[in-house]
């Protein structure tokens, strides 16, 4: 009698997709750098290396929809619903964590790669604050 594999009905984890990621000309320059490092298979962007820089958000965030790309902000207008409704935009991470430093920022990053599935990126409205972090979205 030939032997069943054990595997046969078991299904294999989705590896989740790379993420494409913008970050605004208010997120430290930096931090696209350590991102990269730390997800070196996402496409990981910042305003300033694009030639963006003081371009209005109705650019980038038209930018940004073309290519699929969730939006890295301390800009709390990207927040408001009534501009950029939810489930209209690919993903906004807006960054509400003070001091606005360098290692502030990566610190909130961090945890938003700890805490929350990749998944769940997507087309949310993501507020991450120096203690906790918010995911609204569409049901």
């Amino acid at each position: 009698m030939p032997l069943q594999s054990s595997t046969k009905n078991r299904s294999l984890p989705v590896p989740e997709e790379p993420l494409r990621i913008l970050l605004d000309q208010n997120v430290p320059k930096p931090v696209a750098v350590w991102l990269r490092n730390r997800r070196p298979d996402w496409e990981i962007h910042h305003v300033n290396e694009l030639g963006f820089e003081g371009k209005p958000d109705t650019f980038l965030y038209r930018w940004a929809q073309g290519k699929e790309t969730i939006i890295v902000t301390y800009d709390e207008d990207f927040a408001d619903s009534r501009f950029y409704p939810l489930g209209e935009h690919h993903g906004i991470i807006r960054l509400r964590v003070w001091p606005t430093t360098i290692e502030k920022t990566q610190e909130a990053m961090e945890r938003l790669l700890h805490d929350l599935p990749h998944s769940k990126w997507k087309k949310s409205l993501i507020i991450i604050d120096n203690n906790k972090i918010r995911v609204r979205k569409l049901k």
